[in-house]
């Protein structure tokens, strides 16, 4: 694979978690008022703007690269998505978490090596 390649993966990967992260937080809002509804609005279209960005770059990416070397970047969506809990929703990762989020980001870098 090229770093072309790679890049495009990763680009990929934070799409789909900045949509599920746009997602939860249209979702999350509790309180009523105009501004709010335009605010999960907002949220929302733009989750569904990431999410099909990132459908239509991977549909691409499957038709021109292997499988077998594209599939292993699906391991960086849980670790990106546990990193922006942490970032944006304030979610807190006890230290096996990131022991875990280092062992996967090891295991993409050997496939994505290979």
């Amino acid at each position: 694979m090229t770093a072309i390649a790679i890049g495009l993966c990763v680009v990929c990967q934070l799409l789909i978690v900045v949509g599920q992260l746009l997602l939860k937080h249209a979702m999350g809002a509790q309180a009523a008022g105009q501004v709010l509804r335009e605010h999960r609005a907002r949220n929302f279209v733009l989750a569904i703007a990431c999410l099909t960005l990132w459908f239509f770059l991977w549909l691409g990416l499957m038709r021109r690269w292997d499988l077998s070397k594209l599939y292993p970047f699906e391991g960086l969506n849980p670790a990106l998505m546990a990193i922006g809990a942490w970032l944006v929703l304030k979610e807190r990762l006890p230290a096996k978490a990131w022991i875990g989020l280092a062992l996967i980001s090891a295991g993409i870098a050997l496939v994505a090596a290979s």
